[in-house]
C-alpha cells in the first residue's frame, strides 16, 4: 500500500507553537492567516489557526458526503478542487469516500497537482456504532487504511451518540441506541492524537451542553466544533460558548443543504439574493463570506467546476453594516437532527433529546 505519510507523526498539544503570521475577518477575534500551510501552498484560501498550539486550518473545505454516491464524481470533485486551491477535504467512516478520497490525493501528489501530503487537511469521523471505547482506534485505523494515510489532520466524534456496534449506516434502529461512555470515548480519542494518528481532535454536531460535559472530563480539550451553520441557522449562542473556550467552528450545509433543494432555505433567500445582486455577488458567496466573517470555517460540497471556484471567491470584499444586519434578522430555522439518523419507527431506551436541543 502506498501511504502518503511524508513527515513525522505530530506531538501532542505541548509542542510549542511556530509563530505564523494572521489576520482578521471583519471585526473577528478568530485569526485567519494568508501566508498558508506551509512554503509551497499557492492557495488563496486563508487558514484558521486552531486548537491551543494555533495549528493551521483552511477556512474552506471539500465535503465528500454524496446521495447517491458515485465514486467517479466524487474523484473527479477532489483532484478539481485541489487544482482550484482547496487544500482541505472532509471524509467520515459512514460516507464511503475515504478510499476514493485517498486515491485522488494520491494522484494529485503524483502529479504535482501538490507538492507533499503536508500541504493536505484531511478529516475524517468516527460513526455513532463505532462511539465506544475500545472501537474508535481500530475505526481510525480503518480510515486511515482506506485513505492510504499515515495520519489524519482532524478526527471528530460525528454524533454525541452510541448505537451497537456494527458497520457505519444509516438509518439506525432506535431500539440499537446505548448510552454513551462519553468520558471512555474521548479517552480513546485522545490516544489516537497521543499516537499521532490524528493531528487534532474534536467533535460534531455537539451542543453547549454536551461540550460542557466534555470539557470537563477532557485532558485534551476539542479543537473544533463541526455542527450545520450557515445564515437560516446562524447559532450565535454555540459561536460565543466555543470562542470562549478556544474551540474552532466549522459549519457544515454552508448553504443550506442538498437533499431537498426545492426547499432549501438558504438557495432560496430573498434577503441573500437582495444582497448578491446589490453586490454582484451568487447566494452561494454571500452565504459564505457571512460565515467567514463570524470567524468560522466551513465545508462546502459540490461536483460542479465553476461551483467550486464560486465557491472560494470570498475573501476579497467584505459585506456591509446594513448587509449583516437583515442577515442578522433572517428567521432561523435547524435542518439537521438526530431524527434524520433514525428509522421512524422502533423505541429507544435511551433518552436522546438533549443531542436536538435548539439553541439559538
Amino acid at each position: 500500500m502506498h501511504i502518503l505519510n511524508f513527515s513525522p507523526a505530530y506531538a501532542v498539544y505541548t509542542t510549542p507553537a511556530t509563530p505564523h503570521k494572521h489576520r482578521e475577518p471583519h471585526r473577528q477575534q478568530a485569526m485567519a492567516s494568508l501566508s498558508g500551510r506551509s512554503s509551497t501552498r499557492h492557495s488563496k484560501i486563508p487558514d484558521f489557526l486552531v486548537g491551543p498550539i494555533r495549528q493551521p486550518m483552511p477556512a474552506v473545505g471539500l465535503g465528500t458526503v454524496s446521495h447517491p454516491f458515485v465514486e467517479e464524481e466524487v474523484r473527479a470533485a477532489v483532484l478539481t478542487a485541489l487544482e482550484l486551491g482547496y487544500r482541505h477535504i472532509d471524509t467520515a467512516a459512514l460516507y464511503a469516500s475515504e478510499r476514493v478520497v485517498g486515491k485522488a490525493m494520491a494522484d494529485a501528489v503524483r502529479s504535482g497537482i501538490v507538492a507533499s501530503r503536508e500541504e493536505l487537511f484531511v478529516t475524517s469521523k468516527v460513526w455513532c456504532t463505532q462511539c465506544h471505547p475500545k472501537l474508535v482506534l481500530p475505526s481510525l485505523k480503518e480510515s486511515l487504511q482506506n485513505l492510504q494515510m499515515g495520519y489524519v489532520d482532524l478526527y471528530l466524534i460525528h454524533w454525541p451518540m452510541a448505537v451497537k456496534p456494527s458497520k457505519p449506516h444509516f438509518p439506525m434502529k432506535r431500539e440499537d441506541i446505548v448510552p454513551m461512555d462519553l468520558s471512555g470515548v474521548w479517552q480513546a480519542m485522545e490516544e489516537c492524537h497521543q499516537l499521532g494518528l490524528a493531528k487534532m481532535i474534536g467533535v460534531s454536531n455537539f451542543t453547549t451542553k454536551k461540550l460542557q460535559e466534555l470539557l470537563a472530563i477532557a485532558k485534551i480539550p476539542p479543537a473544533v466544533n463541526q455542527v450545520e451553520l450557515n445564515p437560516t441557522w446562524q447559532q450565535k449562542k454555540l459561536i460565543e460558548f466555543c470562542k470562549d473556550k478556544g474551540i474552532q467552528v466549522a459549519a457544515y450545509s454552508p448553504l443550506g443543504g442538498q437533499r431537498i433543494p426545492k426547499m432549501n432555505p438558504v438557495r432560496q433567500s430573498d434577503i441573500l439574493e437582495e444582497i448578491g445582486r446589490a453586490r454582484g455577488k451568487s447566494v452561494a458567496q454571500i452565504s459564505l463570506r457571512w460565515i467567514y466573517e463570524q470567524g468560522v470555517s466551513m465545508v462546502v460540497k459540490s461536483l460542479k467546476r465553476e461551483r467550486l471556484k464560486e465557491n472560494i471567491e470570498i475573501f476579497d470584499w467584505e459585506l456591509s453594516d446594513g448587509d449583516r444586519l437583515k442577515i442578522d434578522q433572517m428567521p432561523q430555522r435547524k435542518l439537521i437532527t438526530v431524527q434524520n439518523l433514525l428509522c421512524p419507527e422502533g423505541i429507544s431506551s435511551v433518552d436522546i433529546s438533549d443531542v436536538d436541543v435548539l439553541e439559538m
